[in-house]
């Protein structure tokens, strides 16, 4: 069948296999049809299979690993769930666990033993290798996000490092908005007979993701802009991609 068919014949997150509580979940967010990338994933993630997807940047693919992921942590959850269950690797300062940011609250955080951890690999690290008693064997769920920018040079070794530290026996997902030769190296390291979803164009961003520049001298940094009745906040970085 091909992936236009899957899309018509699925109208419902309920339809693509998600629990109802998660259906209600996404509901009170507005998400209201499954895109193309979940319709693709969500299945072949919920039978256990390991993912590498393509898909472009505003094309929901956030909660094309966030929901198998959620479910099986809540299925899991009617016995006991082990602390660190799913780690979701990101190049973004979006992530929990960040460079720049004091290690000791951190560490705090960390010691409340949460389910999740998202992190930028390098800040990672820094914790597997210094934070007593901080640990990923118990990791059932491996999610590299935006990974064609996870192999950069900054982040790269930091990436090798956490391979290596993690249990072997986990889910992957592995999600790029482009297929570059790191990244098939990558796959072919971190990944077991995955299920390959491709659903991207030339284009890096979906149509329907607004964009906008906005320039103003340094005196006039602030942290918020009002753009269309919308307050967006603004972190300014001495570099970035």
């Amino acid at each position: 069948m091909m992936a236009g068919e899957t899309e018509e014949a699925v109208k419902t997150f309920s339809d693509l296999g998600i629990c109802e509580q998660l259906v209600e979940a996404c509901e009170r967010l507005g998400w209201k049809n499954p895109t193309k990338i979940q319709v693709e994933a969500i299945p072949h993630a919920l039978q256990g299979k390991d993912l590498i997807a393509l898909a472009q940047t505003g094309s929901g693919k956030t909660a094309a690993f966030a929901l198998p992921t959620l479910q099986a942590l809540l299925q899991a959850s009617v016995t006991s769930v082990p602390a660190f269950y799913a780690c979701i690797l990101s190049p973004t300062r979006c992530a929990v666990l960040v460079g720049g940011v004091d290690m000791g609250l951190q560490t705090i955080a960390l010691a409340k033993r949460p389910h999740i951890v998202v992190a930028t690999p390098g800040r990672l690290l820094d914790h597997l290798s210094n934070t007593k008693g901080f640990s990923l064997r118990t990791l059932k769920y491996l999610i590299l996000d935006e990974a064609d920018r996870l192999l950069n040079e900054e982040f790269e070794k930091s990436l090798d490092e956490i391979l290596t530290a993690i249990p072997q026996d986990r889910k992957t997902y592995l999600f790029s908005a482009t297929m570059t030769m790191k990244v098939r190296k990558l796959q072919r390291a971190c990944l077991r007979n995955p299920v390959k979803i491709e659903v991207a164009s030339k284009y890096s961003v979906v149509e329907t993701l607004r964009q906008q520049l906005l320039f103003c001298p340094a005196k006039y940094k602030v942290s918020s802009f009002p753009i269309g009745g919308i307050s967006l906040k603004i972190f300014y970085r001495r570099t970035g991609h």
